[in-house]
């Protein structure tokens, strides 16, 4: 075995480590979930490829709730979800992958999420009609490539803090989500944080911190 997984992550933080997958073999994927079966304990797993998921064995691929579109696999099954109290608001369909992510990730730790595609600010007219629902929410990820236009936007729409999660979706000046990342970073809405390009794992776990610990399933 050469792996030590952080098993007690969850209780002294409140969120569980997840597995990313992208650098690992089968072999170390195959090992890492039958440790945990034998734990009786659940698990995520990011940035797990198609290729890579078909590529384990049966044994290792048993149970497994696999997601190709976000790239993300849970072991254990599901949990009962909260009431949706983020809103993942996605400025394009390319954009989706990094949204589920986010969904996917909330779901893990119980907690629901209204999931907003398509409203990208080209058309303004599609967040409009949706920005009531999104209003209803306590904490907005906003996921967007391009020229991340959607951030400073919804910064300047909602009263929730906007987690800006700029997108690799994009050519030319935009390619790799670098503009979209300047974008969120220099956004004059007040209220408007930025995590990594393409980390909607990161933006789910900073907003179920933001709710605080009944969202992480503590207290």
């Amino acid at each position: 075995m050469d792996f030590t997984f952080d098993w007690s992550r969850a209780a002294r933080t409140g969120l569980p480590e997840a597995v990313l997958c992208s650098a690992k073999s089968s072999t170390q994927l195959a090992e890492i979930l039958a440790a945990a079966r034998a734990r009786g304990a659940r698990l995520l797993l990011t940035r797990l490829e198609p290729a890579a998921f078909a590529a384990l064995d049966e044994p290792a691929r048993t149970g497994l709730d696999y997601d190709p579109l976000s790239r993300t696999a849970v072991l254990g099954g599901e949990v009962a979800l909260s009431e949706a109290r983020i809103a993942v608001v996605a400025a394009g369909t390319s954009d989706l992958p990094v949204a589920r992510e986010a969904v996917r990730t909330l779901a893990f730790s119980g907690q629901g999420a209204r999931l907003v595609a398509d409203v990208g600010v080209a058309g303004l007219w599609r967040l409009m009609e949706r920005i009531e629902d999104i209003r209803a929410c306590r904490v907005v990820i906003a996921v967007a490539g391009m020229e991340g236009a959607l951030f400073s936007v919804l910064g300047g729409l909602v009263a929730a803090p906007v987690i800006a999660v700029p997108t690799s979706i994009g050519y030319g000046v935009a390619e790799g989500g670098k503009a979209a990342l300047t974008s969120a970073l220099a956004s004059c809405a007040p209220g408007v944080v930025a995590v990594n390009i393409d980390n909607g794992f990161g933006a789910a776990c900073a907003a179920l911190k933001m709710l605080g610990p009944a969202a992480m399933g503590e207290g």
